[in-house]
């Protein structure tokens, strides 16, 4: 637990989660206890079909646990209703995944204006993009961005709301090393910065030496979670 995150945002217990695949009965959580802290980032690491993006789902209010309990502070996700979590959504969590989503007719500030205009207590487009390095490419569409100013464009959008909570599925998967590289720059920029509590999927276990602390997952189980000592920067990863 890192001194400046003093207590739990989210407290998980006993999540499970189970997928009717035909007659196959998935299970893609089994019974998972973690706590996440207050401002701090977290890797969560392992192989694909191990848990990592059906946890982050479910903290991100997109979907539902068979059974088990998610805290988020104070309030039960699993007593929700559709209202209550729409609301959770759209003022609390920041999405980011490998794929941008841009809108291809809309230029760079006009995409974060999406949240920016319904949001309660908005960032500036021009803000947020500044923070991300694109104050010069305000005006320019999807298609003039390459790759890496596609995907801050999404990461200014998703904090442009000023979220508690940012959760990054595998934000670097479609980025080569050194694009990647200035996207985890911005990320964890926006977690010092935000005091975002910042929860990052990724199968590149590199990323993970910039991590406050490292879950690592395998068959829809928490198998460790490792602490860092000394954080690494974006720029002192390599893979």
């Amino acid at each position: 637990m890192p001194s400046s995150a003093p207590s739990p945002i989210f407290e998980i217990r006993g999540l499970s989660k189970t997928y009717q695949m035909g007659e196959v009965l998935v299970e893609a959580l089994r019974g998972v206890d973690l706590d996440l802290w207050e401002g701090e980032l977290v890797v969560l690491l392992g192989p694909s079909g191990s848990g990592k993006s059906t946890l982050l789902n479910i903290l991100g209010g997109l979907d539902c646990p068979t059974s088990g309990q998610v805290h988020y502070r104070d309030h039960d996700l699993a007593l929700f209703d559709d209202t209550a979590m729409t609301r959770y959504r759209r003022e609390h969590v920041g999405f980011v995944f490998q794929f941008y989503n841009l809108i291809p007719s809309l230029t760079a500030r006009e995409n974060v204006a999406l949240v920016t205009e319904i949001a309660s207590d908005p960032m500036t487009p021009e803000a947020s993009l500044a923070m991300v390095g694109l104050s010069a490419r305000l005006d320019h569409f999807p298609t003039q961005l390459s790759g890496g100013e596609q995907q801050r464009v999404a990461i200014a959008r998703a904090v442009s709301k000023r979220p508690q909570v940012l959760l990054c599925d595998e934000p670097t998967g479609a980025l080569d090393a050194s694009t990647g590289v200035l996207v985890l720059d911005v990320i964890a920029r926006v977690n010092r910065e935000l005091g975002t509590t910042t929860i990052v999927i990724t199968h590149n276990a590199a990323i993970a030496a910039m991590a406050d602390r490292v879950v690592h997952f395998g068959d829809g189980r928490v198998v460790s979670v490792d602490t860092n000592a000394v954080k690494k920067t974006a720029a002192e990863l390599s893979w």
